[in-house]
C-alpha cells in the first residue's frame, strides 16, 4: 500500500530555529542528550521525537523521552553497550542508564520497497513493521500532527513536517492522513486520541473524531492486554476524570467499558456521583505523589453493574453472599474479554465488593472481624464514595468512620447493647454537660431551714 493511498500526507518542512522556540536542554534528559550526541557524532541523524517535544513546546516536563535516527537497531545496539532490542511488531532499542531507559527508533518507511526491512498487514491491520526510512516518511506515518516534531541536537532547532506547531499553538489534535484508513491500521489510536486530547487539554478535530462510531467497534480486535496499559495511561496519569468524561462524549466507554457504559445508561445519578469521585479522588492522590491501585479504579468503574446483578440474584431467592460472588465473577469475565485485567487485580476488586454487604452488619464479632480484614481500609474507602446511594448508606460510612476512632473497648461495649444500640451509642455524642454541685441541707434553726 502506497503512502499516499494510506496516509494522503505530503511532508513540507518547516524548520523553527532555536529563538522561536521554547525548548531548552536543561529540560532534556541527560542520558537522552547522551543518546542524541553520540548518534550524531557517528555520523546518523539523530532528534528528540514525539511527546517530549510537544510537552516541551507547551512548557511540560516530560518524564520519557524518545530518540528517532537513522541508524538502524543493529547499528544502535553497536554504538551502546547499554542498550537491548525489543519488539517483533515494531524493531527498536532501548538503552539503559540506571533507572532511565530511552527509546530509539530507526526511521519508518512506507513502502517494502524503499527500505529494508519487513510488513505484514491484515485486514488494514499493521501487524508488523519493520519498514526503515526517511525522516519524511517517519514524518508521515506518525499518527497525530504534535507527535511528529523533531528537536535537532545539531542546531537546537524543531522539525516540522506536517503542521504540528501550528496544532500545538491552536491546541487541537489532527490525525495525520486519512482517518479511517489510520485507525483500521491501529484501533487503539482511538484511545490515544482521546487520551491526548484529556492530558492536554485540546480539541480532537471533527474528521479524527467522525469515524469513532463506525470503528469503536475495531477496538474488539486489540490485544486485552495492550488495552489494560492503555487503560492505566487513561486512568492513572492524574487525568482520568477528564478522559472519562471524553470517552462518554466520543462514543468509546461501551467498547472499554461495555457494563460501566450499561450501568450508567440506566441513568443511575448515584452511580454517576461514585464514579466521578473515585476517579477525582485519584486524580488529586496522583497530584499529590500518593500511591494509587488499578483495582480500587476498576472496582470502582465496574460497580453498577456488580450491584444491580448482585441485588437482581438476591431477589430471586439466592443467597447473597452466592449472587455477590456470582455477580462480581461475571462482571470481571465479561470485563476480562476486552480489558485483560490482571488477577492479582481482580482478585481485590472481588474482595472490595463483597465487603460492601458486610459493613451493615454492625455485630460486635463482625464488626472486629471486619475491621481486621487485609482489605478493610480499600473497602471502606470505597463505601464511603457510596454515600450518594442513600441516606443509609451515608450514615453507615459515618458511624464506621467514627467507630474506627474509638478505643477498642469503648466499642466494645457500644456493640454489646446490640445492633441498634451501637449505632446510637457509638455515634459522634455532644460532650456531657457539667453537673452542678448542690449546697449541703442546712442545720435546723438555720436560714436555709424551711422550717
Amino acid at each position: 500500500m502506497s503512502h499516499d493511498a494510506r496516509t494522503n500526507a505530503t511532508p513540507a518542512l518547516r524548520i523553527i530555529p532555536r529563538e522561536q522556540h521554547v525548548i531548552s536542554r536543561k529540560n532534556i534528559s541527560k542520558a537522552a542528550l547522551r543518546v542524541l550526541y553520540r548518534l550524531n557524532e557517528a555520523g546518523y541523524q539523530a532528534y528528540l521525537v514525539g511527546g517530549a517535544v510537544r510537552d516541551l513546546l507547551l512548557g511540560g516536563h516530560p518524564k520519557d523521552f524518545d530518540v528517532a535516527t537513522s541508524a538502524t537497531p543493529d547499528e544502535v545496539k553497536r554504538l551502546f553497550r547499554n542498550s537491548r532490542l525489543i519488539g517483533r511488531r515494531f524493531r527498536l532499542a532501548h538503552v539503559v542508564y540506571g533507572p532511565e531507559i530511552i527509546e530509539v527508533a530507526t526511521f519508518r518507511g512506507t513502502g517494502e520497497e524503499e527500505g529494508e526491512g519487513d510488513r505484514h498487514i491484515v485486514d488494514g491491520r499493521i501487524v508488523r513493521d519493520n519498514v526503515w526510512g526517511t525522516i519524511e516518511e517517519d514524518a508521515i506515518r506518525r499518527d497525530f500532527r504534535v507527535n511528529a516534531l523533531y528537536y535537532d541536537i545539531s542546531d537546537f532547532s524543531v522539525r516540522d513536517y506536517v503542521g504540528g506547531m501550528q496544532d500545538v499553538e491552536d491546541r487541537v489534535l489532527h490525525l495525520i492522513g486519512d482517518p479511517e484508513t489510520r485507525y483500521r491500521e491501529d484501533p487503539v489510536r482511538m484511545l490515544r486520541a482521546v487520551r491526548l486530547a484529556a492530558k492536554l487539554n485540546f480539541r480532537i478535530d471533527r474528521a479524527a473524531s467522525a469515524p469513532f462510531a463506525e470503528l469503536g467497534p475495531l477496538l474488539a480486535e486489540a490485544a486485552p492486554a495492550r488495552l489494560f496499559d492503555e487503560s492505566l495511561k487513561l486512568f492513572l496519569a492524574g487525568d482520568g476524570l477528564k478522559s472519562f468524561h471524553m470517552l462518554e462524549q466520543t462514543g468509546l466507554l461501551k467498547f472499554m467499558f461495555p457494563a460501566t457504559a450499561r450501568a450508567l445508561k440506566r441513568g443511575d445519578n448515584a452511580l454517576r456521583a461514585l464514579v466521578e469521585h473515585g476517579l477525582a479522588n485519584t486524580d488529586a492522590r496522583i497530584a499529590e505523589g500518593k500511591s494509587v491501585t488499578p483495582a480500587f479504579l476498576f472496582a470502582v468503574l465496574l460497580w453498577g453493574e456488580v450491584r444491580d446483578l448482585a441485588h437482581t440474584w438476591v431477589t430471586k431467592g439466592m443467597e447473597a453472599g452466592a449472587a455477590w460472588d456470582r455477580a462480581a465473577s461475571h462482571v470481571v469475565a465479561e470485563q476480562c474479554q476486552r480489558v485483560a485485567i490482571p488477577r492479582r487485580f481482580t482478585l481485590t476488586m472481588e474482595e472490595i465488593w463483597s465487603l460492601q454487604p458486610r459493613f451493615e452488619q454492625v455485630q460486635r464479632k463482625r464488626v472486629f472481624r471486619l475491621m481486621t480484614h487485609p482489605r478493610f481500609r480499600a473497602a471502606f474507602d470505597f463505601l464511603l464514595l457510596r454515600a450518594a446511594e442513600s441516606p443509609a448508606i451515608r450514615e453507615l460510612g459515618q458511624w464506621w468512620a467514627h467507630a474506627q476512632q474509638l478505643p477498642h473497648e469503648t466499642l466494645a461495649a457500644a456493640l454489646s447493647s446490640g445492633p441498634q444500640g451501637a449505632v446510637a451509642e457509638a455515634a459522634p455524642a455532644a460532650k456531657p454537660r457539667k453537673r452542678r454541685r448542690r449546697k449541703p441541707a442546712g442545720k435546723p434553726g438555720s436560714k436555709s431551714d424551711p422550717a
